[in-house]
């Protein structure tokens, strides 16, 4: 599932791409993927309206209209923003005026795209925590400190900190040299100040990078996301660490799948 990076670079290309453009018609390929709304009144309700601000809220896009509604979106596992579109193999398709085409594909059919009236108050956004980003370190602290979860699942948590999923969860704790199995309450100040800061730097760097291309996420333009090349641990089981060359190992934590060292990761 694309995470912050990946949404975060998608929100700012649709930003270049979309800001000041007119929603002209709605081409409804298979509509699966529109919830809470029917396929004509998502038409209806969008058609004539402007994008004016593109949101990004953990890893969902709030696209604010003109007429005071937002299309909301949720990539989920396999969905896909494609600009320029074709407006022919997507599940859905926005034209512009001038003819340019935003294509959402999905292949699974998981991804949402919902049509609302004030997206601040959508129960999904309402339940999320503050953003990575957002979080001081005092702040962050009482998050971590004192819980009986383990880390790995309380860092994708996103009731607790919103926009870090299985992917960068896993880098991050790699580099903070943390075991994702490590009860929270378990860590010191000093490994709190550590994750804190690891967080802050491979977001930060995934974003540069136009996020990490696994599974189906493409940028905007199609283009691959680049930050795979930096990863330390996510899907490499078996082979050697970066760091000490024990084979890197692969468990379930929390019900996901988890990448880590067994020797660099206490």
């Amino acid at each position: 599932m694309p995470e912050l990076p990946e949404v975060e670079t998608i929100k700012r290309e649709l930003e270049t791409a979309l800001i000041g453009k007119k929603i002209v018609d709605v081409l409804l390929n298979n509509p699966r993927i529109v919830r809470g709304i029917s396929p004509g009144a998502l038409k209806q309700g969008v058609k004539g309206a402007v994008i004016r601000a593109i949101i990004r809220k953990a890893k969902s896009l709030i696209l604010e209209l003109s007429n005071g509604r937002a299309l909301f979106i949720h990539l989920k596992m396999t969905g896909q923003l494609v600009y320029p579109g074709t407006g022919q193999n997507s599940r859905v398709s926005f034209v512009f005026s001038g003819d340019d085409i935003l294509d959402f594909n999905d292949q699974r059919l998981f991804a949402e795209l919902r049509l609302l009236k004030d997206w601040r108050s959508f129960k999904f956004i309402q339940k999320l925590g503050l953003e990575p980003f957002e979080v001081p370190f005092t702040g962050f602290k009482k998050l971590i400190a004192g819980k009986k979860t383990k880390i790995k699942p309380l860092l994708m948590d996103q009731a607790c900190i919103a926009g870090i999923g299985n992917l960068y969860a896993a880098e991050i704790l790699f580099r903070a040299k943390i075991h994702p199995e490590r009860k929270a309450y378990s860590l010191t100040d000093g490994e709190i100040k550590v994750l804190f800061n690891e967080i802050g730097c491979v977001l930060r760097k995934a974003i540069a990078c136009g996020g990490s291309s696994v599974d189906t996420y493409v940028r905007l333009s199609g283009k691959r996301g680049e930050y795979i090349r930096y990863h330390k641990v996510y899907g490499r089981e078996g082979l050697p660490c970066c760091v000490c060359k024990t084979p890197i190992t692969r468990n379930i934590v929390g019900g996901r799948g988890t990448y880590f060292c067994r020797k660099c990761q206490t």
